[in-house]
């Protein structure tokens, strides 16, 4: 399941960020096999992330999950234009990981516009996922939903990418 990386070139040293400058993060091994603009899939191996009874560790299922509500900004609009922010994950264990996970999300162009333009317009604005978490048959083995936020990018809360 590990497939071939197709990642924009103007996303390559996002894909790479996105997964080395966080240490936790770094330690899964987790792998962005696919980024375009407001598209992101992620792989989360199952080698390294095995619990004591032999499934997926929920840290790693939890940090697949988490990472796509930024990367997405991130991949969404121009470069430094806006900062994403965690508020709230859930994730709901359907049944257990046996293999490599993936997760994707993707977003229209006209949602991705309203959002920034509700964030310029009011300094930051909220935004709702929910997203599947797969097994390499294509299983659902968790459901993650969450609200992230985005704001317009400032000295005040400057780009960690840069």
């Amino acid at each position: 399941m590990g497939g071939k990386r197709m990642i924009d070139d103007k996303f390559k040293d996002l894909a790479d960020a996105a997964v080395n400058l966080v240490d936790g993060i770094k330690r899964t091994g987790i792998k962005i096999i696919g980024l375009r603009d407001r598209y992101c899939k992620l792989l989360m191996p199952l080698e390294g992330n095995i619990n004591h009874v032999g499934m997926m560790y929920a840290g790693s299922l939890f940090t697949i999950g988490e990472l796509p509500g930024g990367l997405i900004v991130l991949a969404s609009y121009d470069f430094g234009k806006y900062v994403p922010i965690v508020k709230e994950v859930t994730i709901r264990f359907v049944s257990p990981a046996k293999t490599d996970v993936t997760l994707e999300l993707e977003w229209t162009k006209e949602y991705a516009e309203a959002l920034g333009k509700e964030a310029l317009e009011n300094g930051k604005a909220d935004f709702t996922l929910e997203m599947e978490i797969k097994d390499a048959g294509g299983e659902v083995v968790s459901m993650v939903s969450g609200v992230w936020q985005i704001r317009p990018l400032t000295e005040a809360n400057a780009n960690p990418f840069n």
